[in-house]
């Protein structure tokens, strides 16, 4: 309920936007990062800092995780300074991609220590965290999302509840950014032919989000970071190459074959080989515009809507 202190690891730029969304709503807060620029806005508006995960876990019965690596997580969770040697703690929300195999690992571990693990990975973005409007996929006992959990994280945006299995809400996220993933890479290839072609990107776009072939990328990442050559959507290459190696390896130790998948973390892996890993995952788009050999691109001298044309590299075809 609100006024209740919480604790929450991991403070960055979606962490940041979820713990403000808390406090705005009322929630006292104890906060670690390992960056300690990333909490500074937060102890500003009152959230108490605290050392490590350990601290914030003898602090706050109830502690929320946005991290970004599987890795990371069982670091924070499971290390010697880290969640699982706190004196407090009795739930542990994770609102980091960690994948399937992770969460059942770790839920199994803090579950002999008398604590539960709550998966409740989230899609949307920044601007979905900052504006309370993302979609969260939970799975825990029914119970305690109906009592605790879910109340929380209504905070956060729509909750779909999915089981009690741990790493069934973590199977759910993956599916969807391999989806989004490979909605990014099939539009930046339809779109440099057609304007290999000569057609006009905006015109195009504007057919495609009317007809059949529409997408999150075409509706969304396109206008937004790729027509204006921005590449600024806010999720990293490298997180985007995790979370699709991430799927692809589960479904495979599943034995569901993904073909067009095994694809796709390929393209992210040139993406981030070529741009690096802290870039921008609409620069999928780049790989190719540089092999068809144009750039897909806003008019430079005019950026209103509806004002958009394709630029091609070096002589018409």
């Amino acid at each position: 309920m609100a006024g209740e202190l919480l604790g929450f690891v991991g403070v960055g730029r979606m962490g940041g936007a979820m713990a403000s969304r808390l406090l705005d709503a009322g929630y006292g807060l104890c906060v670690y990062d390992a960056h300690p620029d990333a909490v500074a806005p937060l102890v500003a508006r009152g959230a108490r800092l605290l050392k490590s995960p350990r601290e914030v876990a003898s602090a706050a019965e109830i502690i929320l995780l946005s991290l970004p690596t599987p890795d990371v997580v069982r670091a924070v969770t499971l290390g010697d300074d880290g969640i699982g040697r706190g004196s407090r703690v009795r739930t542990v929300i994770d609102l980091s991609t960690t994948g399937p195999g992770a969460a059942a690992a770790i839920a199994r571990s803090l579950g002999e220590q008398s604590m539960s693990w709550v998966d409740a990975p989230v899609s949307g973005g920044i601007a979905g965290a900052k504006g309370g409007t993302l979609a969260v996929m939970i799975s825990c006992r029914r119970e305690l999302y109906e009592r605790v959990v879910q109340p929380i994280l209504k905070t956060f945006g729509k909750t779909f509840y999915t089981g009690d299995k741990p790493g069934l809400a973590q199977t759910a996220k993956l599916v969807n950014n391999l989806l989004a993933a490979a909605a990014l890479v099939i539009t930046s290839e339809g779109l440099a032919m057609g304007v290999k072609a000569g057609l006009d990107p905006k015109t195009l776009l504007d057919i495609i989000n009317v007809s059949s072939g529409r997408n999150s990328a075409t509706q969304d990442k396109f206008p937004r970071s790729v027509l204006p050559g921005t590449f600024d959507f806010g999720f990293a290459t490298g997180l985007c190459y995790k979370d699709v190696r991430l799927c692809v390896d589960e479904a495979e130790a599943m034995g569901v074959p993904m073909v067009m998948g095994a694809i796709l973390r390929q393209i992210l892996a040139l993406t981030q080989a070529k741009y690096g890993a802290d870039s921008d995952f609409t620069s999928i788009a780049k790989l190719s515009e540089e092999w068809a050999g144009v750039e897909i691109r806003a008019r430079e001298e005019c950026l209103q809507p509806g004002r958009l044309r394709a630029r091609e590299i070096g002589h018409q075809h």
